[in-house]
């Protein structure tokens, strides 16, 4: 992968995760369309506090993490650490963590950019994306524009993936994973014969 070059990345946070669990959570809805019941809400600061405390975000990159790390019930232990909040407001306060989390991150590790190309839940939640523009200073466009659809580019790395291994090629980049060194990620397993 040294054709990569200076290629570097990182994860920012939680992004849509827990906007999708806590509305799952509450109205048993897989995303919150739009942005629409975030909007309704307002944003509670002490809330936004812990969340912004979270180590996670101190963290120099490359870093990675995901929803083992950002979870419903860590969402809920902070909750409890406060006086009731309205369910809207929990989850305009999530869309602002998130906005300020990959703000912050470009802000602080991505200075040269000239562009962003957002892809994911987040390129039709039109409230993030508003918030986004508010916070970053350059220009952001769905992966579309690309000829690459926001909800394949999550699909299209991990087909990638299997073809590296396919191939006994490393399939990562230390200076995006941590990593020590690259290295083939994955195994194959042919099933046995005469197995049913």
């Amino acid at each position: 992968l040294s054709d990569l070059g200076l290629c570097k990345g990182f994860d920012t946070g939680t992004g849509n995760g827990l906007m999708d669990a806590w509305i799952t959570h509450q109205q048993q809805l897989p995303f919150d369309e739009k942005g629409r019941w975030a909007a309704t809400g307002s944003i509670e600061t002490d809330l936004l506090a812990l969340l912004l405390a979270h180590p996670f975000h101190s963290m120099p990159p490359p870093k990675s993490t995901g929803k083992e790390e950002f979870t419903l019930t860590w969402l809920q232990d902070q909750l409890e650490k406060l006086p009731a909040i309205p369910a809207q407001n929990v989850q305009r306060t999530l869309l602002e963590y998130a906005a300020l989390s990959i703000s912050a991150a470009v802000v602080q590790h991505c200075r040269e950019v000239e562009e962003l190309y957002v892809c994911g839940g987040g390129v039709n939640n039109e409230l993030l994306w508003q918030r986004l523009e508010q916070l970053i200073s350059v220009p952001l466009f769905s992966t579309q524009i690309l000829g690459v659809a926001p909800q394949w580019v999550e699909a299209m790395a991990f087909a990638w993936l299997a073809k590296r291994c396919l191939d006994g090629l490393p399939g990562n980049v230390p200076s995006v994973t941590g990593a020590q060194q690259e290295v083939v990620l994955g195994a194959i397993y042919p099933a046995g014969r005469g197995t049913q």
